[in-house]
């Protein structure tokens, strides 16, 4: 990793992770929690921005109950960043973490991009997902298009569209640009505008343009799993922010209408990340609804052959 890749601030804060070789890439991974409970596996947003320091702090809260499995997803955070950049790829990878961890189920939890992947994984792994929680994401792209006018619509601050588009698109030319892009939007997150904790952000980002840009340039314009959703079995809990701009409450609501077995929460004083502007009552939802339909006395049950599962690499990330 450079300096380039990885902030001094993100790299104090996220200093305990061991690389474990999946599928031939070394990834950054933090396993919180008591062992022999049930697992939880995240995956965090924003490829190529967001890292496990995201879900290591929301889903981290769960670890005096549950195991917590967060990462930094191929080609993010402090992961290396071989081979594709492709849905398909960060499933096949997160099935991969679930035979590592030694469990043939998991609870599957993220936000925004992260929900993504955890219903494209609950999609293609039916039978490893025993529950989802899911937090302020999207069942195909029409997110971009209300997120645009969202934009535009701003009485906080006036965006540059041209970088949002850029940023949205997958064509940002580098590191700096990507975070000069990641500058230009960030006010348009949080319930409060807060220019300080903006800055926070931009410094304590690890940015990675090469996952970024495959994300959005060759993922996103492809990505609907509407029709799919009706066949989700696992019992998931939707949450959101009433005022999230880039994955609105419609989104959510989409979601809710598809997965039979679902319950929608929304957050009324919560942009895009509920799970840090009200986090107590966040944190209640997602732990009553466990509790519910996972229990932390739930017995875990051993991957079929433990000599199959990948071997952790303890290399400092």
């Amino acid at each position: 990793m450079t300096s380039e890749t990885v902030s001094p601030e993100f790299a104090r804060a996220t200093s305990d992770a061991q690389m474990v070789e999946i599928n031939g890439n070394h990834l950054a991974v933090e396993v919180l929690g008591p062992e022999g409970a049930p697992v939880i596996l995240t995956h965090h947003g924003a490829p190529g921005l967001g890292s496990r320091a995201e879900p290591r702090a929301s889903f981290g809260r769960l670890a005096d109950e549950y195991r917590v499995i967060v990462f930094d997803a191929r080609g993010s955070g402090q992961s290396e960043g071989n081979g594709e950049f492709s849905h398909e790829q960060w499933a096949a990878d997160l099935d991969a973490l679930r035979e590592w961890a030694g469990v043939e189920q998991v609870v599957m939890a993220g936000g925004s991009y992260g929900g993504f992947m955890s219903m494209e994984y609950a999609i293609r792994y039916p039978h490893r997902v025993a529950a989802m929680v899911l937090r302020d994401t999207a069942a195909d792209n029409s997110h971009s298009e209300l997120s645009r006018a969202n934009a535009l619509a701003s009485d906080r601050v006036t965006v540059d569209m041209e970088k949002f588009d850029r940023i949205d698109e997958g064509r940002v030319r580098d590191n700096d640009d990507l975070r000069d892009c990641w500058r230009e939007i960030l006010p348009l997150y949080d319930f409060e505008y807060d220019p300080a904790a903006v800055e926070r952000k931009v410094e304590a980002t690890p940015y990675r343009y090469e996952a970024h840009n495959y994300a959005f340039s060759h993922n996103l314009p492809h990505y609907d799993l509407k029709e799919a959703l009706p066949g989700v079995t696992a019992p998931t809990l939707i949450t959101v922010g009433r005022t999230d701009w880039i994955t609105p409450v419609s989104c959510s609501e989409t979601i809710d209408r598809l997965i039979p077995d679902s319950t929608l929460r929304i957050f009324e004083k919560s942009g895009h990340s509920p799970q840090i502007e009200e986090a107590e009552a966040w944190t209640d939802e997602v732990r009553t609804f466990l509790h519910r339909v996972y229990p932390p006395t739930t017995a875990t049950s051993p991957a079929s052959d433990p000599s199959d599962m990948p071997s952790p690499t303890p290399t400092a990330p």
